[in-house]
């Protein structure tokens, strides 16, 4: 990545990549939100109804600005602690056997993968192809 140019479109994609997931599993509690309910009434989770109503809205919200390009460092941020925390709610895999404890291992695993690649775009920021927020100029 050594032309702006090249760089600036990895982010891009990069940053569409990493939401794909979140769009798409936002969109699913969303279209299904009484089996999310259900769910996180499986996994433990706190507050059922609330969790599965802040998991859509992270989700989807967070995911739309990051592939927009909006305050993109401190929402990836965010949403690594949020994966990092579904980690621990949703896949607690020391607490199973068999197959499903290897389930439920790769995918605690891959959510604290997902989360280094949101701090590494936190670290980058968008790039140039991001909307950018109107700021504000001292009078």
């Amino acid at each position: 990545m050594n032309t702006p140019a090249l760089r600036d479109t990895a982010l891009l994609a990069s940053r569409f990549g990493i939401s794909l997931l979140f769009l798409t599993m936002g969109w699913g509690k969303l279209s299904d939100y009484s089996g999310a309910v259900a769910y996180m009434a499986q996994t433990g989770a706190p507050l059922p109804t609330l969790s599965a109503t802040l998991a859509i809205v992270t989700e989807l919200g967070i995911g739309l600005a990051l592939v927009a390009g909006v305050m993109v460092r401190p929402l990836a941020v965010a949403l690594a602690g949020y994966t990092v925390a579904t980690a621990f709610i949703g896949h607690h895999f020391w607490t199973m056997t068999g197959m499903l404890r290897y389930d439920m291992m790769i995918h605690f695993y891959k959510n604290i993968s997902i989360a280094g690649g949101l701090l590494a775009l936190a670290a980058t920021g968008p790039g140039l192809f991001a909307l950018r927020l109107p700021t504000r100029t001292a009078a």
